[in-house]
């Protein structure tokens, strides 16, 4: 339920009136080559995330288990068998993961990189969160989105910023 705005030229945000958007804000379009390439990385970003969850989530089930199951993958991701089968025969395209019969998947030097680098992006944009003033659990939740979109060069901003908070 979205309630009525108070003001004029603002928008309320369904249940939240302590949030106010901006709807006369002024529009900046940038320079179509620009504006496409932008959209084109956060595209791009869009397919690497899904093996990113899955590589880092193997490695978790790993390092738990000792094992990493297409069923076990698929229920803690939400998403049918097939579905992560399709996915985990992706990883091993790339050279991320391999498989063994009635063992499970396992990833293989590249895909131990990617899941350790993904991991730290994830702590640091959560530990950024946290610093805002976010509650844990909606920090843990959109970091998981952020993680894959953020540049390495905002991803270091957010670390030098965490670095001197601290110091």
């Amino acid at each position: 339920m979205v309630a009525a705005s108070p003001h004029r030229g603002e928008f309320p945000v369904a249940r939240r009136p302590d949030i106010v958007l901006h709807a006369d804000a002024p529009i900046h379009l940038p320079e179509e080559p620009t504006q496409a390439r932008r959209f084109g990385k956060t595209r791009t970003a869009l397919s690497t995330a899904v093996l990113e969850d899955y590589a880092e989530l193997i490695a978790d089930l790993l390092a738990a288990n000792g094992e990493a199951r297409p069923t076990d993958i698929a229920r803690r991701l939400g998403v049918s068998h097939a579905t992560a089968i399709k996915t985990i025969a992706r990883l091993k395209r790339e050279g991320l993961a391999t498989a063994r019969p009635y063992r499970g998947v396992f990833l293989t030097e590249a895909g131990e990189a990617l899941a350790a680098r993904v991991r730290a992006r994830h702590r640091t944009v959560v530990d950024l969160l946290l610093a805002v003033g976010v509650p844990p659990e909606a920090a843990e939740q959109d970091a998981e989105g952020l993680e894959h979109h953020v540049s390495d060069a905002t991803l270091a901003a957010f670390s030098r910023f965490l670095r001197a908070r601290k110091g």
